[in-house]
């Protein structure tokens, strides 16, 4: 499969330098000039790495740079910045406050070796394809930034996405293809158990782990014969959630209950 990755600068010679050393390397590339084409292409497609480089106004590409940290979907895409020297800051580029609160996993300075800088691409799109993708689905915005602060703090998992009822959470799983979803039980429009369904009727091998407050036999046995791969009680989620969700990586036995002392 390609890897999709974004190019947002507006230096031609940059830019189609770029794209052609990584077609080579099978992935499919986008490139924005400005801040609002990069936003359009951000919410339209499912990408795999940002290169995020410099374009006017200046101040842009920090914000851009803070917006996409801000959005569920794209607060852990891998981003790589390539700045401007400082003798050629004419009114764009970064500025070093901006540096400061940069929160990206590589940086460059113009002049660069292009060699340099897909290598780092490429180290940063295998590291990332190895992590566990997961999607949270939950009708409460509390329960979901309490997962992802969370699996946040996982080397090994990345939150492509969230959803807040059943059918988002459909829909999410088809853009994105999440390895694992964490489903609450009780949503509006459709709740967990029918959004399970539809979903194994689609993707054999995305596994479903269904949270609930309510841990009695009749909402585990409701949520094993619609085929999740496991239940775990949201009083048990700080503990056995990490556990459940490796295991749904990594095994094809499914857990049949998961609780404190298990």
């Amino acid at each position: 499969m390609k890897r999709s990755i974004l190019i947002v600068d507006q230096d031609d010679r940059f830019t189609v330098g770029l794209r052609e050393e990584l077609k080579k390397r099978r992935c499919r590339i986008f490139i924005a000039c400005d801040r609002c084409k990069a936003q359009q292409i951000i919410e339209s497609r499912t990408l795999q790495l940002i290169v995020l480089g410099a374009f006017t106004p200046r101040g842009d590409a920090f914000k851009l740079h803070q917006w996409i940290r801000s959005r569920p979907v794209t607060g852990s895409l891998p981003m790589i910045v390539v700045d401007l020297p400082c003798d050629e800051k004419k009114g764009y580029g970064w500025r070093r406050d901006e540096g400061i609160r940069l929160d990206a996993e590589e940086y460059f300075c113009r002049p660069l070796d292009l060699s340099q800088l897909v290598a780092a691409i490429e180290t940063q799109l295998v590291h990332s394809s190895r992590k566990i993708r997961v999607l949270v689905v939950d009708d409460h915005a509390l329960v979901r930034e309490g997962i992802r602060a969370l699996l946040d703090l996982q080397r090994d998992m990345l939150i492509v996405g969230e959803a807040a009822d059943g059918w988002e959470a459909l829909e999410k799983t088809d853009q994105l293809l999440p390895h694992v979803v964490i489903m609450d039980i009780m949503m509006p429009q459709l709740d967990g158990i029918e959004a399970l369904k539809l979903i194994k009727d689609r993707y054999k091998d995305v596994r479903v782990l269904i949270l609930s407050q309510h841990d009695d036999e009749d909402h585990i046995g409701s949520s094993w014969e619609a085929g999740a791969f496991g239940f775990i009680p949201k009083k048990s989620v700080s503990t056995e959630l990490l556990k459940a969700i490796r295991t749904a990586r990594r095994s094809r036995q499914r857990l049949r209950h998961y609780s404190p002392g298990c």
